[in-house]
């Protein structure tokens, strides 16, 4: 989990995500979690199981669990 701090700038927060499997997994957690307010970039790793998330600022976990489960996918927890 990441913290706040009172220095700008970008927070990076690995998640461990179950059940993706290939390309399309990805994409879609990726294109999920990539609508939430603030989030810059995603990257999901079938392979890993473990989506890097970089926002302006920490995420709500539960914003990051609703857009896991929208696509279909479940949030184990911060990596």
């Amino acid at each position: 989990m990441t913290a706040q701090t009172d220095t700008p700038g970008p927070v990076t927060a690995v998640y461990k995500v179950s059940g993706m499997s290939c390309g399309h997994c990805e994409g879609s957690v990726s294109s999920e979690l990539s609508e939430l307010p603030g989030v810059s970039s995603v990257k999901a790793v079938a392979s890993t199981g473990e989506v890097t998330v970089v926002s302006e600022a920490a995420l709500d976990e539960a914003a990051v669990r609703a857009a896991v489960d929208e696509a279909g996918f479940e949030l184990v927890g911060p990596a």
